[in-house]
């Protein structure tokens, strides 16, 4: 069985599509060939060369929002997208699509409706964004994380498989995690993540209440490779015993499946994978949702803190110390985190990479538009 993944634009879109790959192939009954598409330009390229698949690549352009030039310039480049991913089709002959989100998907599964190849579109956040709406037309089912996101989907074809996780984020232990990255038992462990391109005011609330967070805790901090040096340059102005309790990187990659394990508390934008890492790890967060990401990330943090997994700060009132505060407040309340923790936990889908790649093998041997309500 060949499959087709594509996903582009942040870390959210392109790892659920490599859990289902590493699902896949670990999958004995069946031998399964993965192809990975997405844009020239995107970071998805450096993640998925990483996990060692085959990547292709397409033209594809954002059209909602922008200008009517900018949007010109997008559907041109969607128009050569979809001719480039008629041919990617036409060679590797994949028996399904699974796309994961990001604009990079509307010129393969059309193409791939063109071409009778069947796909899902898997749905990582609470509400579909103009993207995963106007593809659910085409696609032989679409995938959600919940059972509240099901209403919004404009299909009759929708699932509910869960967020899936990369498998290594399950594997770690807390000791274990510890004793990887150096920290001690005995002191709590906050995890900063600011989502693949760092975050900017998560980044500077951190950065000019260094001291006060140090003295309480020991902190992993990925800034995202624009924020690295600000950041590395406040740290050296610390006292030593202080720089040894900052553990700085620009992004996490084989490091944050312990980094998550280890932390007391993640302090985090609320792009869609809180939704599935938090609980897959059973930690509490603390979440600054984008302001400019439309509705998003506002729902998704709703969702987390309705359930009593993360406590929410706006992005104003961070940028006033706000978010410093919280976390302190929290690290000094074991009862209130193990409540969170545990409320994580409950929310936790481990078979969900399964899930998905289980209802993208049950499309691949059917044509566009047959049903797949059974597995609903």
């Amino acid at each position: 069985m060949r499959i087709l993944l594509t996903g582009g634009g942040t870390g959210g879109h392109v790892y659920p599509a490599l859990a289902v790959a590493t699902c896949g192939t670990a999958d004995e009954s069946r031998s399964v060939e993965f192809r990975y598409v997405g844009t020239s330009d995107g970071l998805e390229r450096g993640i998925v060369a990483k996990a060692g698949l085959q990547f292709e690549t397409v033209d594809a352009g954002a059209v909602r929002g922008r200008s009517p030039s900018a949007a010109l310039g997008g559907l041109m480049r969607s128009a050569r997208g979809l001719a480039q991913a008629r041919r990617i089709i036409d060679h590797f002959r994949p028996h399904a699509v699974l796309a994961t989100g990001g604009f990079v998907c509307v010129p393969v599964v059309l193409a791939a409706r063109s071409r009778g190849v069947p796909s899902v579109v898997y749905l990582p956040d609470l509400r579909p964004g103009w993207a995963v709406r106007f593809l659910a037309r085409f696609a032989s089912a679409v995938a959600v994380s919940f059972d509240e996101v099901k209403p919004h989907i404009p299909s009759r074809r929708v699932v509910v498989t869960g967020y899936p996780v990369r498998p290594e984020l399950m594997r770690w232990s807390r000791e274990e995690a510890l004793r990887k990255l150096e920290l001690p038992e005995d002191a709590p462990v906050i995890l900063v993540i600011g989502g693949s391109r760092g975050a900017r005011t998560i980044n500077n609330a951190v950065g000019h209440e260094l001291g006060p967070l140090l003295e309480r805790a020991w902190v992993v901090h990925a800034t995202g490779a624009q924020n690295y040096q600000a950041l590395d340059e406040r740290r050296q102005l610390l006292p030593e015993n202080l720089q040894g309790r900052y553990r700085l990187y620009p992004y996490l990659e084989d490091e944050l499946a312990p980094a998550m394990a280890a932390a007391t508390l993640v302090i985090a934008r609320s792009g869609a994978s809180v939704l599935g890492e938090l609980p897959a790890v059973g930690v509490p967060g603390l979440l600054v949702p984008y302001p400019h990401a439309g509705a998003h990330q506002r729902l998704n943090a709703d969702f987390l803190a309705r359930r009593g997994v993360v406590e929410i700060v706006d992005d104003a009132a961070a940028q006033q110390g706000a978010l410093i505060t919280s976390a302190l407040e929290l690290i000094q309340s074991p009862q209130r985190l193990d409540r969170m923790a545990r409320a994580a936990r409950d929310l936790a889908r481990p078979n969900a990479a399964a899930e998905l790649f289980r209802l993208v093998a049950e499309v691949s041997s059917s044509r566009v538009g047959s049903s797949v309500e059974r597995l609903a």
